[in-house]
């Protein structure tokens, strides 16, 4: 259920509406299907959405995920899921952004939609001081060498959806059973370890109009 939303104003230059939502902590599962079911009834006046949200735990595999990088799941399942990319971990204190975008009329390749979603989480990390970075062969944004937060998307009839994990006050742990992204030994980091702030829903709400800005909308 959505606790907030909102529609970026009508100003001079907006073309398209794009709807945010802020879901909660929800389960990851009905939420991907949700997103399937979306993306495969919309048509050409479906406006967009953009789904903010944290999940309970699960590690999710990309489609053609190699699952040697799941090295002990334990308690935490683990989905094989229809994006690209190898493992990651979703869990409370993450916030995670769904774009669920009409790639062709907003006019936007893969390309452009992934470094708008890592020039946002620069953006915000400027606003706290963190000087962050993206990698060109390593889809993300880093931070002294750790990974700050990930992206892997999906496109399907033209539509994303799938997106961006950023790691936010929430327990690293899990990120040691898997080799996050397909990555051995790689570090992750959150902006609660980095002087941020740690609400979830406020740095939800800082987040949306940086990409709503990097997209044009």
């Amino acid at each position: 259920m959505s606790v907030w939303q909102a529609a970026p104003p009508a100003a001079e230059g907006a073309r398209l509406p794009l709807h945010v939502k802020w879901l909660g902590r929800v389960p990851y599962e009905p939420t991907w299907r949700a997103m399937q079911q979306f993306t495969d009834t919309r048509d050409e006046h479906t406006d967009d959405e953009l789904w903010l949200l944290e999940h309970e735990p699960v590690f999710t595999l990309g489609m053609n995920g190699d699952r040697a990088h799941v090295l002990a799941p334990g308690d935490i399942p683990v989905v094989q899921i229809d994006r690209g990319g190898q493992v990651t971990y979703h869990g409370p204190g993450q916030l995670v952004v769904y774009p669920l975008i009409d790639m062709r009329r907003a006019g936007l390749g893969v390309r452009e939609l992934v470094t708008a979603l890592e020039r946002a989480v620069i953006d915000l990390a400027a606003r706290y001081d963190i000087r962050a970075e993206c990698r060109a062969r390593a889809p993300g944004v880093y931070v002294d060498g750790r990974k700050l937060a990930s992206v892997g998307l999906r496109i399907r009839r033209g539509g994303s959806y799938h997106g961006l994990a950023l790691n936010v006050n929430m327990d690293l742990e899990p990120f040691g059973r898997i080799n996050p992204c397909g990555y051995v030994g790689l570090e992750m980091t959150q902006l609660a370890a980095l002087g941020a702030p740690m609400d979830l829903a406020q740095v939800a709400r800082e987040f949306a109009p940086l990409l709503l800005a990097r997209l044009g909308r």
